[in-house]
Protein backbone atom coordinates (compact mmCIF):
# COMPACT_ATOMS: atom_id res chain seq x y z
CA UNK A 1 0.00 0.00 0.00
CA UNK A 2 1.47 3.38 -1.17
CA UNK A 3 0.66 6.81 -0.71
CA UNK A 4 1.41 9.56 -3.64
CA UNK A 5 4.60 9.88 -3.71
CA UNK A 6 5.63 6.40 -3.33
CA UNK A 7 5.60 6.51 0.47
CA UNK A 8 3.19 5.17 2.81
CA UNK A 9 0.12 6.78 2.67
CA UNK A 10 -1.01 9.06 5.60
CA UNK A 11 -3.59 8.68 7.56
CA UNK A 12 -6.71 11.09 7.04
CA UNK A 13 -9.22 10.28 9.48
CA UNK A 14 -13.08 11.68 8.66
CA UNK A 15 -12.04 15.11 10.56
CA UNK A 16 -9.17 15.73 9.01
CA UNK A 17 -8.91 19.06 6.54
CA UNK A 18 -7.61 18.69 3.09
CA UNK A 19 -8.75 20.71 -0.12
CA UNK A 20 -11.96 20.60 -0.24
CA UNK A 21 -12.81 20.26 -3.59
CA UNK A 22 -10.28 17.09 -4.00
CA UNK A 23 -11.22 13.63 -4.13
CA UNK A 24 -9.40 10.86 -2.46
CA UNK A 25 -8.94 7.56 -4.36
CA UNK A 26 -7.67 3.92 -3.37
CA UNK A 27 -7.09 1.90 -6.44
CA UNK A 28 -6.87 -1.80 -5.99
CA UNK A 29 -5.76 -4.30 -8.48
CA UNK A 30 -4.03 -6.94 -7.75
CA UNK A 31 -2.04 -6.56 -10.82
CA UNK A 32 0.71 -3.96 -10.37
CA UNK A 33 1.32 -2.64 -13.78
CA UNK A 34 -2.16 -2.51 -14.45
CA UNK A 35 -2.68 -0.56 -11.48
CA UNK A 36 0.44 1.72 -12.05
CA UNK A 37 -1.64 2.52 -15.10
CA UNK A 38 -5.37 3.47 -13.47
CA UNK A 39 -2.93 5.54 -10.85
CA UNK A 40 -1.63 7.21 -13.35
CA UNK A 41 -5.00 8.32 -15.08
CA UNK A 42 -6.86 9.12 -12.24
CA UNK A 43 -4.39 11.21 -11.22
CA UNK A 44 -4.45 13.12 -14.30
CA UNK A 45 -8.12 14.19 -13.60
CA UNK A 46 -8.84 16.52 -11.68
CA UNK A 47 -9.79 16.77 -8.76
CA UNK A 48 -8.87 13.65 -8.14
CA UNK A 49 -5.91 12.43 -6.46
CA UNK A 50 -4.73 8.70 -5.21
CA UNK A 51 -3.98 8.63 -1.82
CA UNK A 52 -3.18 4.62 -1.86
CA UNK A 53 -2.97 1.52 -3.91
CA UNK A 54 -3.58 -2.11 -2.48
CA UNK A 55 -3.69 -5.72 -4.17
CA UNK A 56 -6.14 -7.72 -1.82
CA UNK A 57 -9.18 -7.64 -0.39
CA UNK A 58 -7.32 -7.34 3.28
CA UNK A 59 -5.00 -5.06 2.02
CA UNK A 60 -8.28 -2.91 0.30
CA UNK A 61 -10.09 -3.21 3.95
CA UNK A 62 -6.91 -1.45 5.60
CA UNK A 63 -6.53 0.82 3.51
CA UNK A 64 -9.77 2.23 3.45
CA UNK A 65 -9.63 1.99 7.44
CA UNK A 66 -6.35 4.25 7.45
CA UNK A 67 -6.87 6.64 4.50
CA UNK A 68 -10.63 6.98 3.90
CA UNK A 69 -11.18 7.36 0.44
CA UNK A 70 -13.70 9.36 -0.81
CA UNK A 71 -14.02 6.74 -4.07
CA UNK A 72 -12.62 3.19 -4.22
CA UNK A 73 -11.54 2.01 -7.88
CA UNK A 74 -12.42 -1.96 -6.87
CA UNK A 75 -10.88 -4.50 -9.05
CA UNK A 76 -13.45 -7.98 -8.64
CA UNK A 77 -10.44 -10.81 -9.38
CA UNK A 78 -8.51 -10.41 -6.26
CA UNK A 79 -6.54 -13.33 -5.36
CA UNK A 80 -8.24 -13.65 -1.73
CA UNK A 81 -11.45 -12.56 -2.28
CA UNK A 82 -14.14 -11.84 -4.71
CA UNK A 83 -13.80 -8.35 -5.09
CA UNK A 84 -17.70 -7.75 -4.32
CA UNK A 85 -17.43 -9.21 -1.01
CA UNK A 86 -15.23 -6.37 -0.19
CA UNK A 87 -17.88 -3.79 0.16
CA UNK A 88 -20.06 -5.36 2.80
CA UNK A 89 -16.76 -5.53 4.74
CA UNK A 90 -16.29 -1.79 4.34
CA UNK A 91 -19.80 -0.72 5.48
CA UNK A 92 -19.88 -3.14 8.18
CA UNK A 93 -16.86 -1.50 9.61
CA UNK A 94 -18.46 1.95 9.36
CA UNK A 95 -17.06 2.82 5.61
CA UNK A 96 -19.40 5.16 3.31
CA UNK A 97 -16.82 5.12 0.29
CA UNK A 98 -17.96 4.77 -2.69
CA UNK A 99 -16.75 2.17 -5.32
CA UNK A 100 -16.15 2.16 -8.90
CA UNK A 101 -15.58 -1.58 -10.20
CA UNK A 102 -13.06 -1.46 -13.14
CA UNK A 103 -13.06 -5.16 -14.01
CA UNK A 104 -13.27 -7.87 -16.84
CA UNK A 105 -16.19 -9.51 -15.57
CA UNK A 106 -18.76 -9.12 -17.56
CA UNK A 107 -21.15 -12.07 -16.02
CA UNK A 108 -24.30 -10.42 -15.80
CA UNK A 109 -24.95 -11.77 -12.21
CA UNK A 110 -21.82 -10.11 -11.77
CA UNK A 111 -22.90 -6.86 -12.95
CA UNK A 112 -26.52 -7.54 -10.99
CA UNK A 113 -24.28 -7.87 -7.53
CA UNK A 114 -22.17 -4.68 -8.42
CA UNK A 115 -25.95 -2.60 -8.78
CA UNK A 116 -27.06 -4.33 -5.83
CA UNK A 117 -24.16 -3.01 -3.81
CA UNK A 118 -24.56 0.13 -4.81
CA UNK A 119 -21.67 0.79 -7.04
CA UNK A 120 -21.43 4.17 -8.53
CA UNK A 121 -20.21 3.02 -12.07
CA UNK A 122 -18.91 -0.17 -13.56
CA UNK A 123 -16.21 -0.03 -16.53
CA UNK A 124 -14.83 -3.13 -18.62
CA UNK A 125 -11.52 -3.46 -18.93
CA UNK A 126 -9.73 -2.75 -21.20
CA UNK A 127 -10.57 0.96 -21.62
CA UNK A 128 -8.70 3.76 -22.91
CA UNK A 129 -7.90 6.88 -20.35
CA UNK A 130 -11.13 8.86 -22.34
CA UNK A 131 -13.39 5.90 -20.74
CA UNK A 132 -12.08 6.48 -16.91
CA UNK A 133 -11.50 10.31 -17.29
CA UNK A 134 -15.74 10.91 -18.20
CA UNK A 135 -16.65 8.74 -15.98
CA UNK A 136 -14.69 10.07 -12.64
CA UNK A 137 -15.88 13.82 -14.00
CA UNK A 138 -19.66 12.05 -14.21
CA UNK A 139 -19.21 11.20 -10.47
CA UNK A 140 -17.36 14.58 -9.42
CA UNK A 141 -20.44 15.98 -10.75
CA UNK A 142 -22.94 14.05 -8.91
CA UNK A 143 -20.98 14.13 -5.78
CA UNK A 144 -21.00 17.94 -5.69
CA UNK A 145 -24.89 17.88 -6.64
CA UNK A 146 -25.47 15.49 -3.36
CA UNK A 147 -23.20 17.42 -0.96
CA UNK A 148 -24.76 20.92 -2.07
CA UNK A 149 -28.56 19.54 -2.15
CA UNK A 150 -31.05 20.81 0.33
CA UNK A 151 -34.04 18.67 0.16
CA UNK A 152 -37.34 20.93 0.37
CA UNK A 153 -39.68 18.31 -1.48
CA UNK A 154 -39.81 15.34 -3.57
CA UNK A 155 -38.69 17.44 -7.02
CA UNK A 156 -35.47 18.37 -4.82
CA UNK A 157 -35.45 14.28 -4.80
CA UNK A 158 -35.95 13.36 -8.17
CA UNK A 159 -33.45 16.36 -9.32
CA UNK A 160 -30.60 14.69 -7.51
CA UNK A 161 -31.67 10.70 -8.94
CA UNK A 162 -32.06 12.22 -12.66
CA UNK A 163 -29.16 13.76 -12.41
CA UNK A 164 -30.94 17.18 -13.85
CA UNK A 165 -30.15 19.34 -11.01
CA UNK A 166 -28.38 22.37 -13.10
CA UNK A 167 -28.30 23.52 -17.08
CA UNK A 168 -25.54 21.49 -18.60
CA UNK A 169 -23.79 25.09 -19.31
CA UNK A 170 -24.13 26.80 -16.33
CA UNK A 171 -20.11 27.96 -15.92
CA UNK A 172 -20.23 27.04 -11.95
CA UNK A 173 -21.18 23.53 -12.82
CA UNK A 174 -18.92 22.66 -15.51
CA UNK A 175 -15.95 20.57 -14.51
CA UNK A 176 -12.34 22.05 -14.69
CA UNK A 177 -10.78 22.76 -18.07
CA UNK A 178 -14.55 23.04 -19.97
CA UNK A 179 -15.44 26.32 -21.06
CA UNK A 180 -19.42 28.20 -20.93
CA UNK A 181 -18.30 29.12 -24.87
CA UNK A 182 -17.83 25.44 -25.92
CA UNK A 183 -20.51 23.98 -23.97
CA UNK A 184 -23.42 26.38 -25.49
CA UNK A 185 -21.81 25.37 -28.81
CA UNK A 186 -22.06 22.03 -27.95
CA UNK A 187 -25.70 22.43 -26.39
CA UNK A 188 -26.43 24.41 -30.13
CA UNK A 189 -25.18 22.03 -32.21
CA UNK A 190 -27.30 18.82 -30.75
CA UNK A 191 -30.21 20.77 -30.07
CA UNK A 192 -30.25 21.84 -33.78
CA UNK A 193 -29.21 18.12 -35.11
CA UNK A 194 -32.20 15.77 -37.20
CA UNK A 195 -31.56 12.50 -34.49
CA UNK A 196 -28.78 11.45 -32.88
CA UNK A 197 -25.38 12.31 -33.08
CA UNK A 198 -22.29 10.42 -32.26
CA UNK A 199 -19.16 12.40 -30.52
CA UNK A 200 -16.94 12.39 -33.95
CA UNK A 201 -20.11 13.74 -35.62
CA UNK A 202 -20.44 16.63 -33.21
CA UNK A 203 -16.93 17.81 -33.34
CA UNK A 204 -17.11 17.72 -36.99
CA UNK A 205 -20.75 19.81 -37.13
CA UNK A 206 -19.01 22.17 -34.06
CA UNK A 207 -15.84 22.50 -35.45
CA UNK A 208 -13.60 21.27 -32.50
CA UNK A 209 -11.54 18.10 -31.41
CA UNK A 210 -13.67 14.93 -31.01
CA UNK A 211 -12.04 14.27 -27.61
CA UNK A 212 -12.74 17.60 -26.70
CA UNK A 213 -16.51 16.79 -28.11
CA UNK A 214 -17.05 13.89 -25.73
CA UNK A 215 -16.39 15.48 -23.07
CA UNK A 216 -19.01 17.70 -23.23
CA UNK A 217 -21.77 15.48 -24.73
CA UNK A 218 -20.75 13.12 -21.61
CA UNK A 219 -21.05 15.90 -19.49
CA UNK A 220 -24.48 16.94 -20.73
CA UNK A 221 -25.16 13.40 -20.23
CA UNK A 222 -24.18 13.29 -16.28
CA UNK A 223 -26.53 16.27 -15.93
CA UNK A 224 -29.32 15.01 -17.67
CA UNK A 225 -29.04 17.16 -20.71
CA UNK A 226 -28.39 14.83 -23.23
CA UNK A 227 -29.83 11.04 -23.73
CA UNK A 228 -27.15 8.21 -24.53
CA UNK A 229 -28.55 5.76 -26.83
CA UNK A 230 -25.95 2.96 -28.22
CA UNK A 231 -25.78 1.82 -31.69
CA UNK A 232 -24.27 -1.97 -32.47
CA UNK A 233 -22.20 -2.54 -35.22
CA UNK A 234 -20.82 -5.72 -37.10
CA UNK A 235 -17.90 -5.41 -34.58
CA UNK A 236 -15.75 -3.26 -31.80
CA UNK A 237 -17.26 -1.13 -28.99
CA UNK A 238 -20.99 -0.03 -29.68
CA UNK A 239 -21.10 3.41 -30.72
CA UNK A 240 -22.42 6.10 -28.08
CA UNK A 241 -25.24 8.31 -29.73
CA UNK A 242 -26.23 11.66 -28.11
CA UNK A 243 -29.60 13.59 -28.29
CA UNK A 244 -30.36 16.79 -26.43
CA UNK A 245 -32.77 16.72 -23.80
CA UNK A 246 -34.82 19.72 -22.80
Amino acid sequence: MKGTSGTPGTPRGPGTSVATDTIDVLVVDDDFMVARVHRTFVERVEPFRVVGVASTGEQAAHAVDELHPDLVLLDLYLPDVFGLDVIPRLRTSGHDCDVMVISAAREADTVRGAVRHGVVDYLLKPFEFEDLRARLERYAVQRGRLLATVVHGQADVDRVLAGSAVPASTPGTLPKGMSVETAELIERTLRTAEGTLSAAECATLAGISRVSARRYLEHFHTVGSADVTLRYGAAGRPERRYRFQG
